[in-house]
């Protein structure tokens, strides 16, 4: 992996339980990491499901590695937020591929 071929920066989030005004749990999204990333593909795909039709924005990043991440944790990427749907280890622990699913509001 070619540092400077990193030149996007992502945040990969993780969910977590804080309490609201009236002192019930609410789920909200911590930062875990702050990295530095290569765009490696996008792509936008479009669905004929029973709500109608759907578009799916699909993006495979590659950084560095990280301990700990997991697929139930997200990636926010330019002001939008991704599921990450697989992640490939790189090497042995020097990258991660992650390949993830734009979360539409």
């Amino acid at each position: 992996m070619r540092s400077g071929k990193l030149i996007h920066v992502l945040t990969i989030q993780r969910a977590a339980e804080t309490l609201n005004e009236a002192g019930s749990p609410v789920a909200v999204w911590a930062d875990l990491a702050r990295l530095r990333a290569e765009k490696i593909e996008a792509g936008t795909t479009e669905f004929i499901r029973a709500a109608g039709a759907t578009d799916e924005t699909v993006m495979v990043f590659r950084t560095r590695f990280v301990a700990g991440v997991t697929n139930a944790d997200r990636i926010s990427f330019n002001g939008a937020a991704f599921n990450i749907k697989e992640i490939v280890i790189l090497g042995r622990n020097r990258g991660y591929e992650f390949r993830c699913m734009r979360i539409e509001a």
